[in-house]
């Protein structure tokens, strides 16, 4: 019995193949701290070294998006309308969900989410100052 289209599944099988060819898709989850993601940024990136073409976040005020499967399928069919071929995602949370420069001045800590407050974006430790 065939199930149908399963976008989780499809995008877990294009994280794990990697990325190998273009377009492809990247996918960012960032939260006030490292337990909860409330924004997701998935880009479309045409060619190796280039800037995305297209861009789409997702939030949320509560929850966490990475267990949303409504914003799991919309995730997917954007990678899909986009004819990507390769996909890849961060693991965890990759910082802080608020912008440097947008939502709080540039150089600063956002006042929002301490937790991320001298913490290294990539690998989630506090950085000696």
């Amino acid at each position: 019995m065939k199930l149908g289209w399963q976008p989780r599944k499809w995008l877990e099988k294009k994280i794990k193949r990697g990325v190998h060819s273009y377009p492809a898709g990247t996918i960012a989850y960032y939260g006030p701290d490292n337990s909860r993601a409330t924004k997701v940024a998935v880009a479309i990136i045409p060619a190796r070294d280039s800037e995305p073409a297209d861009l789409r976040r997702w939030f949320a005020e509560s929850g966490d998006l990475r267990r949303d499967e409504a914003v799991i399928a919309e995730i997917a069919a954007f990678l899909r309308e986009n004819d990507v071929k390769s996909v890849t995602a961060t693991d965890g949370i990759f910082g802080c969900p608020h912008e440097e420069g947008i939502d709080y001045p540039l150089g600063e800590a956002c006042p929002e989410c301490s937790y991320w407050k001298g913490r290294n974006r990539w690998t989630g430790k506090l950085e000696a100052s």
